[in-house]
């Protein structure tokens, strides 16, 4: 329940500010033993004892309501008149419950004034009234547009010692409490209590705050100092701080000796930021925080909050409006549709060790890399990280994929968007669980010797009124101009890559991620929206930059810092664009200078969405129609070493009406099939690195839904189909196992030594040969036939220093659910030239096959 409000009485503007104290300072410590001394008498104690409780009912009675002009507010004051030659007024004693029977009594102290105090005495002590608070402070605090709340609240010196400032709303008495000392400060009226205390430092205290129902004894935020470093507010301010998430957002942490929780977020057009949370019941008036500086950050330490607590910024923008907002920054979140943000710390131990020391041997350009796409929260719907973490690993590695990627993990609001939509760039989404669980499922995958890749979305943020649109009241993650803030496309925010702090705040994202998960690649989503300023504008919808052109000259420069970062701090780590465009030099090194001008972009890899669909085109033709559509699937060549290419058949091509892979393919289920297969094998054979999404590797029918996943019972023994379904999973097993055992595959992927065709102009046979080579010059054949028909005796052109080729994989395998049309035997070349090679093979090449041969 929360305690209402105390009712405000009247105050004595004479008793605003306690008068000088005209005695010699050296006489002061004598002064303090004597009090001690007088606190040991029993007979003056319990006289004190009555005295006060006389004075308390007199105060009552007597006091008179007046206006203070300071203050310009009620405030109540309780004055006690006590005998001293000075008349100076000072405050009634409280007595502690547990100190009930000893006080300080007034009289004791104008009878000793000529002997000099010590330290503070024990039990209650006497409480002068302090200095009010500034009318303006005082509206500012209640009205939460104070910017610097430590300044006025906490304790301060002040003439005749310290002052202690407190502001708790719905308060019914507060108290400090310093060691065996108990002072009880005065109530000012809307929930501000103060006193001054005769000590000479500012002493280690706490807070003794009574409401209606209930006591807290506390420590008070606001005698703490700030908890981050010059250091720090400069590379902030600079957008540089590499570790961005390790000084904003919440940490628990120990501070001048305390347990709490830091809280700092940017918002640099805000009046005043607020803290609110479950701890306070959502109501942000009594916990101010403070600003530091011109960095734009926002500070306040809360003593003995800790993890799993739940919180957003109370902010009062420019015009004096208020929004509550999540955590930028949040390294946890409450799961969707809920918004707050939870205080959260890591307590993982990481057990990947080994994979984390050998993953950077070879540069991921020239390693074996296929890569399974998930979208975790489908794949198996209704698991949690944890669960996943017990099937995952164990059936990517029966299928024999090198990587898994995930579809975006970072938190989102809408399930449907797959979590494209981020609004929780450093939270893992609490769908499945917490961020720990989720280093478990990287743990496993690691431990059972699969990478992690993961989809990151910087190019965008939808415009929820509780994350980053508009975030402290003005334009501040999005860019400015509103022709530049809004994706034309999907109805978000596109980033202000030209601020400095927006920048940082995306670079630290992505170290964050490979850092703090072990993730071992980034696949950058929507790189083409983040460089063209006309990506899907009208004229007259964009302005051109500097130099007259479409680039977008800031988000260059971002995708340069980001990959250069990333593969600075983070050895081993890939980073991978989808990019549907031209652009020059995406994988080229940021400093190596392209013909448009520009910097390489860094990345390690780029999706070939050119390869995708354009041999997706060629496979969707009835065979008949194929020798028409011949170049779709040889056109990739042209341009296959312009950059380190990913070959992606991805969640796009299989949804919205696109249909499934197999539903792709042309023919009855057998020729659907066997074209699926086929392509499979002629796409794993194909310079580049291969990407497959879940459910193609089993040839589902339908299209994927994010609300069911796979169809699973496609598996189901139980099924009359199962076995062609298995089949095509046996072969995408297959196909992974020969991959990762023939470097001819995938050793020189980026280079044009690692590939030769054989033929690739036979468009009236629907074939096309070619031969791919490791860094040794070891050949392996691939020969895809695109015709359902057998072909006897085909004859092929090869090395003559190869003494026979034995096939190592056949896609029309029985297994595989194919004709079992096959080679058992070595086929020896003959001394025939053919396609410009110095010998030949003959081949019969199965209907609608494809064919790997290595040297016998």
């Amino acid at each position: 329940m929360t305690p209402s409000p105390p009712s405000p009485h009247g105050s004595d503007p004479k008793a605003t500010k306690a008068p000088r104290d005209p005695r010699d300072p050296k006489k002061i410590p004598a002064e303090k033993a004597a009090v001690r001394k007088s606190v040991t008498e029993k007979t003056a104690a319990e006289k004190t004892v009555a005295e006060t409780a006389t004075g308390k009912k007199a105060a009552g009675k007597k006091a008179a309501e007046k206006k203070t002009a300071a203050a310009g507010k009620a405030v109540t004051k309780k004055a006690v008149t006590a005998k001293t030659t000075t008349k100076k007024a000072v405050a009634s004693a409280v007595a502690k419950k547990a100190v009930a029977k000893k006080a300080v009594a007034g009289k004791a102290v104008a009878a000793k004034r000529s002997v000099a105090r010590e330290a503070p005495p024990a039990g209650p002590l006497e409480v002068a009234l302090s200095p009010a608070l500034d009318a303006d402070d005082r509206e500012r605090l209640l009205h939460g547009t104070h910017h610097q709340p430590h300044a006025v609240l906490g304790a301060h010196p002040a003439p005749g010692g310290i002052v202690f400032r407190a502001f708790r709303p719905y308060a019914r008495s507060v108290a400090v409490v310093t060691g065996d000392l108990r002072a009880e400060l005065h109530d000012d009226g809307d929930g501000f209590f103060s006193g001054l205390l005769p000590l000479r430092e500012v002493p280690a205290y706490r807070l003794v705050v009574a409401y209606e129902d209930t006591v807290q004894e506390t420590e008070d935020p606001y005698r703490f100092l700030p908890t981050l470093g010059d250091l720090d507010l400069h590379l902030i301010g600079e957008g540089r701080h590499e570790e961005l998430w390790t000084v904003l957002g919440a940490h628990p942490l120990t501070h001048q000796g305390v347990a709490g929780t830091r809280f700092c977020v940017w918002a640099p057009n805000a009046r005043a930021v607020r803290l609110a949370g479950a701890f306070n019941f959502w109501d942000g008036i009594g916990y101010p925080m403070r600003s530091l500086g011109s960095s734009g950050v926002w500070e306040l330490f809360v003593p003995g909050i800790g993890e799993g607590e739940l919180y957003k910024f109370d902010i009062t923008r420019p015009d004096g409006s208020r929004t509550q907002r999540a955590d930028p920054m949040a390294r946890r979140t409450e799961t969707p549709p809920a918004t707050s943000s939870v205080v959260e710390a890591s307590h993982y131990e990481w057990g990947d060790e080994e994979w984390l020391a050998r993953r950077g041997e070879r540069p991921a350009h020239e390693a074996p890399l296929s890569i399974y796409e998930v979208h975790l929260p489908s794949w198996r719907p209704g698991l949690t990280y944890r669960q996943l973490a017990e099937q995952l690993p164990a059936y990517v590695r029966e299928l024999g994929f090198t990587h898994v990627e995930l579809m975006p993990i970072a938190e989102h609001p809408f399930g449907g968007s797959w979590g494209y939509q981020v609004t929780g760039f450093y939270a893992p989404t609490a769908r499945l669980g917490t961020p720990d669980d989720f280093r478990f499922l990287v743990d496993a995958l690691h431990r059972a010797g699969i990478g992690v890749l993961m989809d990151w979305v910087p190019a965008h943020f939808p415009r929820d009124d509780w994350a980053l649109a508009e975030f402290d009241g003005r334009t501040l993650y999005e860019h400015e101009d509103p022709l530049r803030a809004a994706h034309p496309d999907w109805g978000t925010l596109e980033f202000d890559y030209g601020r400095r702090e927006v920048r940082n705040f995306l670079v630290a994202n992505a170290v964050y991620w490979c850092e703090e998960f072990h993730i071992d690649g980034l696949r950058v989503d929507a790189v083409a929206s983040m460089l063209y300023l006309d990506y899907s504008r009208e004229p007259g919808q964009w302005t051109p930059n500097e130099h007259g052109g479409r680039e977008n000259l800031d988000a260059v420069a971002f995708l340069q810092e980001m990959n250069a970062t990333v593969y600075r701090r983070v050895p081993g780590v890939v980073t991978i664009a989808e990019e549907s465009t031209a652009w020059d030099g995406v994988t080229r090194a940021t400093h190596h200078r392209g013909p448009s001008g520009f910097g390489g972009l860094g990345f390690g890899l780029k999706w070939n969405m050119g390869w995708m669909h354009d041999s997706l085109e060629y496979m969707s033709h009835e065979p008949v129609y194929r020798r028409y559509h011949h170049g779709e699937m040889t056109f990739s060549m042209v341009y296959a070493y312009s950059e380190n290419y990913v070959l992606p058949i991805s969640h796009d091509e299989v949804v919205h009406g696109k249909k499934s892979l197999v539903s792709k393919m042309p023919g009855d289920w057998w020729q659907q099939r066997a074209n699926l297969r086929a392509y499979l094998a002629y796409m794993w054979a194909h310079p580049g690195k291969q990407l497959l999404f879940m459910g193609q590797e089993f040839a589902q029918g339908a299209e994927w839904s994010e609300e069911h996943g796979p169809d699973w019972w496609l598996l189901d023994p139980a099924y009359g189909a199962e076995a062609d379904h298995r089949g095509v999973r046996e072969l995408v097993g297959d196909l992974n196992s020969v991959y990762r055992s023939t470097p001819a595959l995938w050793e020189r992927d980026t280079s044009a030594d690692g590939f030769a065709w054989v033929v690739g102009d036979a468009a009236d046979d629907n074939v096309l040969a070619f031969l791919r080579r490791d860094a040794d010059g070891t050949p392996l054949l691939a020969v895809s036939h695109f015709s359902p028909v057998v072909r006897h005796d085909y004859r092929l052109g090869v090395p003559d220093d190869i003494p026979a080729w034995y096939e190592v994989l056949n896609t029309d395998a029985g297994r595989y659910g194919g004709s079992d049309v096959f080679h058992p035997d070595p086929v020896k070349p003959e001394p025939q030239p053919w396609h410009g090679h110095p010998a030949s093979i003959r081949l019969t090449l199965p209907p609608l096959s494809t064919v790997w041969l290595r040297p016998a």
